[in-house]
């Protein structure tokens, strides 16, 4: 910029008490209006200006981009708290919504939902709870080994008063909103656990269960896993529109871990979600659930290009209004989903710095 000497001018006359006082009105004014425009269209960390038409909705759906997020294992030293806060740290910034799992043991352990470490993350987060109709064998699912209550018993009842109003209880005394899923996966859970039409009286009666309780702080997520293999499966599985807020698909670049091609990012989400667009849903809005991609043990720059393209891919998913990060790894060779070192955490970190996953939090949470 070229700087100028300011022109010489005659000085203005003084302005009478009254004139002097409506203009220091009109300046503190304008000066609370500017304040309270920044403040509604900043993020939670790093000030990043927004138009204020990018406040979430009702539902939490960003309009301008959408949510980072990640489900995190517990700590060693058993807390999830410390868990979040170590990804955090080494990605530079805050989660804007952490995932959790649960089961239906009503115990302690893994079956209460809003743990005492849910509760301390989502002052600040977004939760998002998942809940199996199973119990777990091993604490917080370390082996994948379960046992099934079965569609059926839920649906009838059966777990109503020991199980399901009480943590329904729970949600509506926390008080603020929060992501829920009743059987994610559902479409790699049948047979065992019913049969769809099973599945699909079992997810309305909870999501009644939780209405008749006065439980109105939680938004639907009915998540399947997007494998397009299951597509009929998948669509007989469809609970219906009054009872889905949104719609979770969990999709990966597997590549040797399940013996695949390598997918780029666009490659591995593009296909599921056009064929959810166009077969369950055009208008509700999608998280991809859960999102990873395995390494190239040949090539480990591969993960850091993956989670590079991210920003650019995701304008051609423009109803992917949340991303969550799988980050733990699952049993088998070449399966490391973890994005929290090495060249995955480079490109994650360059990923997450992007304005359209910097999104304005909602009241509840900033």
């Amino acid at each position: 910029m070229t700087h100028r000497s300011p022109r010489r001018a005659r000085p203005p006359a003084r302005p009478s008490a009254s004139t002097q006082l409506f203009l220091a009105l009109a300046t503190v004014g304008a000066l609370l209006a500017g304040i309270g425009t920044w403040w509604a269209s900043r993020t939670a960390d790093d000030g990043l200006l927004l138009p204020r038409d990018c406040a979430p909705t009702k539902l939490l759906e960003p309009p301008c981009g959408a949510w980072w997020g990640a489900y995190v294992p517990y700590a060693a030293n058993g807390s999830l708290v410390d868990a979040v806060d170590g990804l955090e740290r080494k990605i530079g910034r805050r989660l804007d919504l952490v995932y959790t799992y649960h089961d239906m043991s009503n115990t302690q352990r893994d079956g209460v939902l809003l743990t005492p470490d849910e509760r301390r993350l989502g002052e600040d987060r977004m939760l998002m709870l998942a809940w199996e109709s199973t119990i777990w064998t091993e604490p917080h699912h370390k082996n994948y080994t379960e046992t099934q209550l079965g569609w059926g018993r839920v649906a009838a009842g059966d777990f109503d008063k020991s199980v399901i109003d009480p943590q329904a209880e729970r949600i509506k005394d926390y008080g603020k909103t929060v992501f829920f899923s009743f059987d994610q996966e559902t479409d790699f859970r049948t047979p065992e656990a019913g049969t769809p039409a099973e599945f699909i009286a079992a997810y309305r009666h909870v999501y009644d269960r939780f209405k008749q309780l006065g439980v109105d702080n939680v938004i639907w997520v009915w998540t399947v896993s997007g494998y397009l293999g299951h597509k009929d499966l998948m669509k007989e599985l469809y609970p219906g529109d009054d009872y889905v807020d949104w719609i979770g698909m969990d999709q990966y670049n597997y590549y040797r871990c399940h013996n695949s091609d390598w997918l780029d990012f666009r490659q591995s989400q593009q296909p599921s979600y056009d064929w959810l667009r166009k077969n369950v849903s055009d208008d509700k809005p999608i998280m991809m659930s859960e999102f990873s991609t395995a390494p190239d043990p040949e090539d480990p720059s591969r993960q850091k290009d993956w989670y590079e393209q991210i920003p650019d891919a995701a304008p051609h998913l423009p109803d992917v209004k949340a991303m969550v990060q799988w980050d733990s790894p699952i049993p088998g060779p070449d399966c490391d989903l973890r994005a929290d070192h090495g060249p995955a955490l480079e490109g994650y970190r360059k990923a997450g710095e992007a304005p359209y996953v910097n999104q304005p939090l909602p009241a509840q949470v900033r």
